[in-house]
């Protein structure tokens, strides 16, 4: 991999500075201190302030612990080089994929940079009504829209960034379209916010080649008529997740500005930021702000869902809202609600990326269901905003399921324990995995009513050896047991060590299987 080297830049924040008299001049030596940094962060009125006991107040609302399925439109200027994620960074950064593809396809980052991929997405094929119907039939009771990414592009009018999709690209409000489509099909609308990282993670665009016939030219995002998009290359750099954010004041006010203007005028009901609270008092202020706005909605009551993450930058308080884990999930019920978002294929859309096949998401969900959480899936999308084939076959099959099985996932609630079987799944983040067998078995439950979700569709009959005569969970015999989807009844019995139930000779859909238990 070819290495480059950054600017040197020096940033002194906060400390006085030591000038020393000059022989010639004769001056005496003195100091300055710099002014600090005076916020300005204002506060909407309602129950919830910035501190870390206020936001502890927060209760997850019932339609988010309801919902267990959203739908993520992870979707922006990124898609249009179809190479993946992290485009607008790894482009300037040679040896990854990423830089060879923007050579070969666009020119080398000195002279076109991603500032010029931006008037490239069209999103001429964006209908997202028509979107929201197919997400509504496959399941999703949830749709989260990009609001921006690390590229630092908003996609919706944004008052403090000239680079957003109303005055560039698609000049469409894409935010604003989203949120009238869910609002047509009466599903909760959240928004995703992933600039706090920004400030660092693009600072390979103010870099230069190390190596012939380019060596030592700049990157376009080394000139300063582009620092509103590239930023000043003056913040934390992005090295790994501890640096995840910036401790540049100026830079975490441009946040707030940016975050609020998109809180106040879009009211969702759900903010998905990508780490942990930013930068203190800052984020605690932005999601007090959130709920106050929801709670002026509501009669008082918040009804919006801050979720954010326990890893990298930033403060996680777990009780200040929902915890999101990227690509993985818990080895365990969790005792509040949480979520796990991952994508059906790459984070943007990519060429040749192998995507994930319904068989695998349903397994997800219901793993992640069972354990107190909710599913948020990105559906990548073409840059011109259509389907590509496979999510486009994933939502058809996954309508297909939900229409027999929803009844086991929505409205749920864990059961004394999640599950059985032989395949653990591993915790934390990153750590997604579909290596579950037909023994693998996931308990939800509503009321009374006990559902066994099978994590492949059977070919034997069906063993639960937590049902059995002899199990401690149990207190009362098997009363009924049918199939969802199936009208028959089946045929079971409950042994000493399990209960046995027998397979119909159709299964009433694919994937997997839920058993309807009363006692």
């Amino acid at each position: 991999m070819q290495q480059y080297r950054a600017p040197l830049f020096t940033l002194i924040l906060g400390c006085s500075v030591h000038v020393s008299a000059d022989a010639e001049d004769g001056l005496a030596s003195r100091s300055h201190s710099p002014p600090a940094f005076v916020y300005n962060l204002p506060a909407v009125a309602g129950p919830f302030s910035r501190s870390v006991s206020s936001l502890k107040t927060f209760k997850t609302p019932p339609w988010f612990a309801d919902a267990k399925f959203g739908i993520w439109a992870h979707w922006g200027p990124q898609a249009v080089p179809a190479a993946g994620d992290w485009y607008a960074r790894n482009m300037y950064i040679p040896g990854t994929r990423q830089y060879e593809h923007h050579l070969k396809h666009y020119g080398h980052p000195s002279e076109t940079g991603f500032k010029d991929i931006i008037p490239l997405w069209k999103a001429e094929k964006f209908n997202p009504d028509a979107l929201m119907k197919l997400y509504v039939q496959a399941g999703a009771r949830y749709f989260v829209s990009m609001a921006v990414h690390h590229d630092n592009f908003d996609l919706w009018d944004s008052r403090y960034q000239r680079w957003n999709a109303v005055k560039m690209g698609p000049k469409r409000d894409i935010v604003g379209e989203w949120q009238k489509a869910a609002r047509k099909y009466n599903v909760p609308f959240g928004v995703s916010e992933h600039l706090g990282a920004s400030f660092g993670w693009y600072m390979p665009s103010h870099a230069y080649d190390q190596f012939w016939p380019k060596m030592g030219v700049d990157y376009d995002g080394a000139n300063p008529a582009f620092n509103d998009l590239y930023h000043s290359g003056t913040d934390t750099p992005y090295k790994n997740a501890s640096t995840w954010y910036t401790t540049k004041p100026e830079s975490q006010q441009h946040w707030f500005n940016r975050i609020n203007d998109l809180v106040s005028r879009y009211k969702p009901d759900l903010l998905y930021t990508d780490g942990g609270i930013p930068f203190g008092d800052v984020g605690r202020q932005l999601v007090a702000n959130l709920y106050n706005i929801s709670a002026a909605q509501h009669k008082g009551s918040n009804q919006a869902v801050f979720t954010h993450k326990d890893m990298g930058s930033g403060e996680f308080i777990g009780d200040a809202g929902v915890q999101d884990v990227e690509r993985g999930g818990m080895s365990g019920i969790n005792p509040t609600p949480w979520q796990t978002d991952t994508s059906i294929g790459d984070w943007f859309y990519s060429e040749g990326f192998a995507y994930k096949t319904t068989d695998q998401i349903v397994h997800t969900l219901a793993d992640v269901v069972s354990k107190n959480g909710n599913l948020l899936l990105n559906v990548v999308l073409y840059a011109d905003g259509s389907l590509p084939p496979e999510p486009q076959q994933f939502l058809t099959e996954m309508a297909a399921w939900m229409a027999v099985n929803s009844e086991a996932i929505y409205a749920t609630r864990p059961w004394k324990i999640y599950g059985e079987g032989p395949t653990q799944a591993e915790a934390g983040h990153f750590k997604e995995s579909d290596l579950f067998t037909e023994a693998d078995i996931r308990f939800t439950s509503k009321g009374t009513t006990l559902y066994a979700i099978t994590l492949r569709a059977p070919t034997q009959p069906i063993r639960i050896t937590s049902l059995g005569k002899n199990s401690p969970l149990i207190n009362q015999p098997v009363k009924s047991v049918r199939m969802l989807g199936h009208k028959k009844a089946l045929k079971w019995q409950q042994e000493e060590d399990a209960l046995v139930v027998q397979i119909p000779s159709q299964l009433p859909s694919r994937y997997a299987s839920s058993l309807k238990i009363e006692f």
